[in-house]
């Protein structure tokens, strides 16, 4: 156990770290801010070389602090002008609007290109820098700060294997990883330990959820359930309150809300998910604070653990990843056993695992309103002796091989839907 608990604690300081913005347009603002440093010349020429889903999370997700402005293009070249590869995630959150002037400037002065790499490799960016004498390249892969390589005027910096087939290759090892281990670890895990961690996830994750609800973002789905139940429309209850604040969250960060987050597994919806639903249900029904750290422990690895089935970026949705963490840590929280644990979660998944990705963007909130409902409907019916049996459908005869089936359904089921879902905004323009 102590072992394990050792090994839990270096994922999830692995995994739940901060981030200023969408992943992916972050990621591009790092690689190329990490070129312009090894290059240190003035720019005459950008090369953007690009998985299929880095095009598809990178078109609608307004980057922060650019004025509304989106796409592969604007994020390059913010890290480029302002950004700081040592922040990692946070690379452009101290640009200024002076900078963002000559971001403008250098978008239409400049030749900047965009290549869609066909590659297996989900999460694949590549960036070439040109000055009129000299380049730099930085790439990475699987990881949104994964350098794999670096090269100046051709000579490589940098060259650090990768197993392009597996995308946990560079991760801390995860074959401790089960629904049961992660149970008996939030159990007995010494609060102290992880403390730190969670008090920063409660912190900076509610500032950007207050600020979805009092703010204009998006479809502002956050502040649309709020108002309704204020008109008696919905209820107010828990279910509601707790889908309203997980979801406001994300209307602000799709938005370009300049606001960090704690991510999970990448990515900050599936952080907001995994925790924001569990911070008001505590409030609302006065969970002790150990309590909730222990749940939000759970809640997070379980993401994790979902994930690394999968892998980064998927045509399937990251948020019924964390969604279906939350069904479980609702269980955990309410100090049900490891069965209603496990159900609650097979429940989650059997019920809106067709739920797809289709990039990141406004309706993100509206799948974490939609999916954290149904996190408290899989909890409740498993803590009624009701829950999804083997065989019906993806749901196996236990959880672990239910979370098999689900990786199976992301990579080989939907790979054609990702190539679709790829090429359909690829033709569809941005209006």
């Amino acid at each position: 156990m102590k072992s394990n608990i050792e090994n839990f604690i270096n994922i999830l300081k692995e995994e739940v770290v901060p981030a200023e913005g969408c992943t992916e347009p972050i990621a591009i603002a790092y690689v190329a801010a990490k070129a312009k440093e090894i290059l240190n010349e003035e720019i005459q020429r950008v090369l953007i070389r690009v998985s299929g889903n880095i095009i598809k999370n990178v078109k609608s997700v307004v980057v922060p602090n650019s004025g509304g402005m989106v796409g592969i293009e604007t994020s390059a070249v913010m890290g480029i002008i302002a950004g700081e590869s040592k922040k990692d995630l946070m690379v452009i959150s101290d640009i200024t609007k002076e900078q963002m002037i000559e971001v403008q400037t250098f978008l239409k002065n400049k030749e900047i290109i965009v290549e869609h790499v066909p590659t297996d490799v989900k999460l694949y960016i590549c960036i070439t820098l040109y000055s009129k004498k000299h380049c730099s390249l930085v790439e990475i892969k699987h990881l949104h700060t994964n350098i794999t390589r670096i090269e100046r005027n051709k000579r490589v910096i940098l060259d650090r294997p990768c197993n392009d087939m597996d995308f946990n290759s560079s991760l801390e090892n995860r074959e401790q990883l089960s629904i049961k281990n992660i149970y008996e670890a939030a159990k007995n895990v010494d609060i102290q330990l992880i403390e730190p961690l969670f008090d920063t996830v409660i912190n900076l994750n509610s500032k950007i959820a207050y600020e979805g609800l009092e703010g204009k973002y998006g479809v502002n789905i956050g502040q649309l359930i709020c108002s309704n139940i204020k008109k008696g429309i919905y209820g107010d209850d828990v279910r509601n309150r707790a889908a309203a604040f997980a979801s406001a969250g994300s209307d602000a960060r799709m938005s370009g809300c300049a606001l960090p987050v704690m991510t999970t597994s990448g990515s900050g919806n599936q952080g907001m998910t995994a925790s924001l639903p569990l911070i008001k249900y505590a409030k609302i029904v006065n969970i002790p604070k150990e309590k909730l750290l222990r749940a939000l422990f759970f809640s997070h690895l379980a993401t994790v653990h979902v994930k690394t089935n999968i892998g980064r970026l998927s045509a399937y949705c990251g948020v019924i990843c964390a969604a279906s963490a939350v069904a479980g840590a609702l269980a955990f929280i309410n100090d049900e056993n490891l069965e209603v644990v496990s159900h609650s979660i097979a429940n989650l998944l059997g019920d809106v695992s067709g739920i797809i990705c289709d990039g990141a963007k406004s309706s993100c909130a509206m799948k974490i309103a939609t999916t954290i409902t149904a996190s408290f409907d899989s909890y409740l019916l498993a803590s009624q002796g009701r829950h999804l049996n083997a065989g019906d459908g993806i749901v196996g005869r236990d959880i672990e091989i239910t979370l098999q089936n689900i990786g199976r359904l992301a990579g080989e089921g939907m790979h054609t839907t990702d190539e679709v879902i790829i090429d359909i905004m690829s033709k569809n323009p941005k209006s």
